[in-house]
């Protein structure tokens, strides 16, 4: 499953389910898919997120045998995953608008 982020006031941006769930949960809703924030709550949802994402695991220590694992080799931390996002709520809170997600193929 992908998840489409859309926002009047930003581009789309799509990410996997997963990783979309893990920032909405952090974002302090029930992962719902579609929902909404409104332009008046999303500078509280920015500081749940960043507060959510400070507390996050650090990614796994990288590995230097040859046979390593690809997903830990490869692995991206949620923090950079999330990145795309608060851009996203901040060009919202400049703007007043809302931002939404969806499923999305």
């Amino acid at each position: 499953m992908l998840v489409r982020f859309h926002s009047p006031a930003h581009h789309d941006i799509i990410m996997f389910g997963n990783v979309a769930k893990e920032l909405i949960h952090l974002m302090g809703f029930s992962g719902r898919i579609p929902s909404a924030v409104q332009a008046a709550d999303l500078a509280d949802v920015r500081t749940r997120l960043l507060d959510g994402l400070a507390s996050a695991p650090p990614p796994p220590p990288a590995d230097d045998d040859v046979e390593a694992d690809a997903e830990t080799q490869d692995h991206v931390p949620l923090k950079t995953r999330a990145q795309p996002l608060v851009a996203m709520i901040d060009a919202a809170i400049k703007k007043e608008a809302y931002v939404m997600w969806e499923e999305t193929r």
